[in-house]
């Protein structure tokens, strides 16, 4: 009996797909192997597919190789010179096509050689939108900006798993041995909820509100209602700051909310009348309320002025002093163009004075 023909194919079930194909032997030759620079390397890969069409027409044997070799993918038909039977049945032509769907951007994504910049989620946002606009300056390069958190982001770059790393705190301990560049200062915001009716609290008031020596917004002069603490994850540079410039000793409260980005808090007390958190003052906006402290506002120029005490650095992280594509985006971050479009989404440049 014909195996080939008894093979049967439900697309429901890709285990009854790879068991099929294991159990049923082609009998048609497979082409050679090919013996070129990228044989058994990462990234080369040969598939033989057999297929076989009932037109009458002889069927033969077709090579596909997704070979990325020097950044570039090529597919490549090779058919063998041996003839098949006319009618051999047909292979499932949909699993083909998803072998190739899958793979065959694997493939491209190597072609696409760039740079990875990764760490603070304060910085984030803004380090994607200096990203877009330096390729849009640059056509050619790809830049890529992930997350994670800015002692995630150092040690990347120690790694050499990212090429720039994003640290919204300053270096510590043998952190210190690597390179980094300030591309611009930021200052933390307490924030609450819109209808929250607090307007100014002092640094006390904060430490004590977080450590939960202070529990209900009426000991703050709000409403009797109790406080809702939201906090950043461990490893946050906006964390450690929020830490160093106001809980300096005291612990923030173990029930407390923790959120892995600054989005994540504003999200949180824009939804929560109760809540209290704190982010980067470039990202606050109209869906939460910035508290003063000591009657202090949280603004640029106050900030410029140091009369806000509660700033730290944006710094890029290099594992030794940065070069090529690397040292080329960090020029344009440095650049006016760039430090202008930083102040306008409310950080303060490190090339001029805000406005």
């Amino acid at each position: 009996m014909d195996n080939r023909k008894n093979t049967k194919f439900k697309t429901s079930s890709n285990k009854e797909i790879s068991s099929a194909l294991q159990r049923t032997p082609s009998p048609y030759p497979s082409p050679p192997r090919g013996e070129g620079k990228g044989e058994g390397r990462f990234g080369h890969w040969n598939f033989v597919f057999g297929i076989y069409l009932e037109f009458g027409l002889p069927a033969r044997s077709l090579s596909l190789a997704l070979n990325p070799e020097n950044g570039q993918t090529h597919l490549k038909p090779t058919f063998c010179k041996q003839n098949a039977p006319a009618k051999a049945g047909i292979w499932n032509l949909g699993f083909l096509f998803l072998l190739l769907f899958i793979l065959f951007p694997m493939g491209c994504q190597r072609s696409k050689a760039g740079i990875t910049v990764a760490g603070s989620t304060s910085v984030e946002p803004f380090a994607e939108l200096l990203a877009e606009e330096y390729m849009s300056r640059h056509p050619e390069s790809h830049i890529y900006v992930q997350g994670g958190g800015s002692t995630a982001g150092i040690e990347a770059v120690i790694t050499r798993a990212a090429h720039i790393g994003m640290s919204s705190r300053n270096l510590i301990g043998d952190e210190n041995k690597l390179y980094t560049v300030t591309i611009a200062k930021d200052a933390i915001a307490v924030i609450v909820h819109p209808l929250n009716p607090i307007e100014n609290l002092s640094l006390d008031q904060i430490r004590n509100a977080f450590s939960g020596k202070i529990q209900n917004w009426k000991e703050l002069g709000g409403s009797n209602r109790p406080i809702d603490i939201v906090t950043r994850e461990e490893g946050s540079g906006t964390r450690e700051s929020f830490q160093k410039f106001v809980m300096r000793k005291e612990d923030i409260n173990l029930g407390a909310l923790v959120q892995d980005s600054n989005g994540a808090v504003r999200q949180v007390i824009a939804t929560d009348p109760k809540a209290i958190g704190y982010i980067s003052l470039g990202l606050v906006n109209d869906q939460v309320k910035a508290v003063t402290i000591s009657g202090v506002e949280p603004n640029l120029r106050n900030v410029y002025n140091r009369k806000y005490t509660l700033v730290r650095p944006f710094l890029f992280v290099f594992n030794g002093e940065p070069a090529g594509a690397a040292k080329s985006f960090l020029d344009f971050v440095l650049s006016p163009p760039a430090q202008k479009l930083l102040l306008k989404e409310g950080l303060v440049p490190v090339l001029q004075e805000p406005d």
